[in-house]
């Protein structure tokens, strides 16, 4: 729905310190009900692909998903956007180590923190997790990454990490390639199998 993402533009403008009329006109003209904090694009990538999978349309539910460029923007969104500002229903997804600066900003912004979702590590970690780094390493080959990583994995930083750690590294080491697995991770999924945080914010949804 290209006025949610014209939604989302204008609350990301209002944030960094632009005004806030247009979000006010786009979200009664949207009837926006629901912002998803997410820290940033990849988590977004990966929220978009299970809402395909499932068959729904998030933007028709009113549901904003908003990537916030940063878990220590959270105050700032939370505050435009929670029951001190637009009135949205708040809920979010983030690392054990953000979970703080989540919780604070929440309860600062009036909004129930049972609305948050903790990953252990980070959502990459969940997913790895949840599919097995045996099938996470049959899809980067089929992405055409199996020889980046393992020109990665020769580097002598990855000798003693476990190999969901060089896995998740490995995802961040190229412009774009968090967000590109974000999805393909998502798509690969058994949905039985579905980490418990993502699988608990679609239910709150």
């Amino acid at each position: 729905m290209a006025d949610m993402g014209a939604f989302r533009v204008a609350v990301t403008a209002w944030a960094a310190g632009g005004p806030g009329g247009p979000a006010h006109e786009l979200a009664t003209r949207v009837s926006v009900r629901t912002a998803v904090l997410l820290e940033g694009p990849s988590d977004s990538a990966a929220v978009d692909a299970l809402a395909a999978r499932h068959g729904r349309d998030l933007a028709a539910e009113g549901v904003c998903v908003l990537p916030m460029g940063g878990a220590m923007s959270v105050g700032r969104f939370a505050s435009l956007l929670g029951p001190s500002g637009l009135g949205l229903r708040l809920t979010g997804l983030c690392d054990e180590r953000e979970q703080g600066y989540y919780v604070r900003a929440l309860e600062r912004a009036d909004a129930a923190p049972d609305g948050l979702f903790v990953c252990a590590a980070d959502l990459e970690d969940e997913l790895i997790r949840a599919l097995g780094v045996t099938r996470v390493k049959e899809l980067v080959e089929a992405e055409g990454d199996l020889r980046p990583l393992r020109t990665f994995l020769r580097q002598p930083a990855q000798q003693d990490r476990t190999v969901q750690q060089q896995l998740r590294r490995f995802f961040g080491t190229k412009k774009g390639r968090k967000i590109h697995y974000g999805r393909v991770l998502v798509e690969a999924l058994d949905p039985a199998r579905t980490p418990a945080p993502l699988a608990g914010l679609f239910a709150a949804l």
